[in-house]
């Protein structure tokens, strides 16, 4: 039997939570909780093989809370809660370490099956959060060497194939210009030719 512990302010929502698993012989609720100011200790005391984060509550958000055990190396499977879909704080909560979220108007439907999903190391979501994660961490890699807006069109325009002059004109800059953010690039990105540069930019999709 598998351990869940419950994160959830809405106490009408909690006891609906607890009646569903009370009927299904395959989890135990070991713990139902309305807020998290005691998360750490309680996850450690209760040993669950997966959390259920409500998004949304007062004090310290679910958000925070997942934060704080991934700092301190929790690597329970998080399942969050939330009323919306395709929205920033489902995000901002996948990026702190959360595994998936279920919708609330779903969990009747949805629970059991997103608890089977993420303990076989799935990820429970819909495709439009999927797509944002998927955005987010494409943008992070062209973030990653510190790359300007300036100097991460550059080197766009040159993984196209455009000379000096030609990005010059586009950029109505001048080729001094241009030879200058391209050394910075070079330098950002540890190489020593535009080859290398359009080569490292098109692999580790920073273009």
């Amino acid at each position: 039997m598998l351990k869940v512990i419950l994160y959830e302010d809405n106490e009408s929502l909690r006891e609906s939570i607890a009646t569903m698993f009370s009927l299904d012989n395959r989890f135990q609720l070991a713990g139902s909780f309305g807020d998290v100011m005691n998360v750490d200790e309680q996850v450690a005391t209760i040993t669950p093989d997966c959390i259920l984060m409500d998004i949304d509550m007062p004090g310290v958000t679910g958000i925070e809370a997942v934060r704080r055990l991934r700092q301190n190396q929790c690597l329970i499977p998080i399942i969050m809660l939330t009323v919306f879909d395709d929205n920033v704080h489902v995000l901002d909560a996948i990026q702190s370490g959360a595994s998936g979220y279920i919708l609330k108007k779903h969990i009747s439907t949805r629970l059991f099956a997103s608890l089977d999903e993420v303990m076989e190391g799935g990820a429970p979501m819909s495709p439009a959060i999927a797509r944002m994660v998927i955005a987010s961490m494409q943008k992070k890699n062209s973030n990653a060497y510190g790359l300007t807006p300036r100097e991460n069109e550059i080197l766009k325009s040159l993984s196209t194939g455009n000379s000096y002059k030609m990005i010059a004109s586009a950029f109505q800059i001048s080729i001094d210009t241009v030879r200058a953010h391209i050394k910075k690039i070079y330098e950002k990105l540890q190489v020593h030719s535009q080859t290398e540069a359009v080569s490292k930019a098109i692999n580790e999709r920073l273009v």
